[in-house]
């Protein structure tokens, strides 16, 4: 592959919650009224939350939180929370709480008109993640992604590459051939340890955080760049290059 060659990349893997939407206060405040109508006097506030998503996972981060305060809960019970959890989240949605992050729209839709591929990698839950889609995106969104991994798809969730490594197999194509999208560092590492270029738009959560393995941090799509296909492309070609000098 030369290095002109302007089929890179070929796919681009998006994560869902903080990349695709500023999600997490909606779903902060979800867990909170499904903690409320359970009787549990848990109340997550923004810094509580912000410490608790460094666990992956919904149901994950409920049962850190639970042994953490010495609170013991059956995994039954974590489950059921977490399915309530989710409805309350997906009326919250439906009701209009959760927006697009800046560039998003376009920028999936240059990528679509401009015949690239696209897939989700998340660990979010796919209840969650239709929701999103349908109400904030189009109703038509799902059928957009060519390859779909949330977080009922994957033993193991991000840091671990597990939910990429599905992605690229269900498409077929290389680490190289692909861009991810992340707002987490979590996120990120997970990109990285399979080599897979990544653009990061930290959220209003992970602001803080890390991004030193990103190839590119933006504020968002649109800022302090307008992030394109062209300009994909552009950040493409040093990949190009490399893959032509091995062969």
């Amino acid at each position: 592959m030369s290095a002109a060659d302007p089929a890179l990349p070929r796919a681009l893997i998006f994560d869902v919650d903080g990349t695709l939407a500023e999600t997490e206060e909606a779903h902060r405040s979800a867990f909170n009224q499904t903690f409320a109508a359970a009787g549990l006097a848990w109340h997550w506030d923004t810094d509580l939350y912000r410490d608790l998503l460094r666990v992956t996972g919904g149901q994950q981060r409920i049962r850190h939180h639970a042994s953490r305060i010495g609170h013991a809960l059956a995994d039954d019970a974590v489950a059921a929370l977490h399915r309530a959890k989710n409805r309350r989240y997906a009326e919250m949605v439906a009701g209009g709480a959760v927006s697009l992050r800046p560039g998003v729209a376009r920028l999936i839709a240059e990528a679509r008109q401009a015949g690239l591929r696209l897939a989700i990698a998340t660990t979010t839950s796919r209840s969650n993640l239709e929701a999103l889609l349908a109400h904030v995106m189009a109703p038509e969104a799902l059928a957009w992604f060519e390859v779909i991994v949330t977080g009922e798809d994957v033993f193991a969730k991000k840091p671990d590459p597990e939910a990429y490594a599905r992605a690229l197999a269900g498409l077929g194509l290389a680490a190289t051939e692909c861009f991810a999208f992340e707002d987490s560092r979590n996120g990120l590492l997970a990109a990285h340890a399979l080599a897979i270029p990544t653009v990061v738009t930290p959220s209003v959560y992970t602001a803080h955080e890390v991004f030193a393995e990103a190839m590119l941090v933006l504020r968002s799509f649109d800022d302090p760049v307008r992030l394109d296909v062209a300009a994909l492309r552009t950040l493409a070609a040093p990949i190009g290059r490399a893959q032509a000098s091995v062969v």
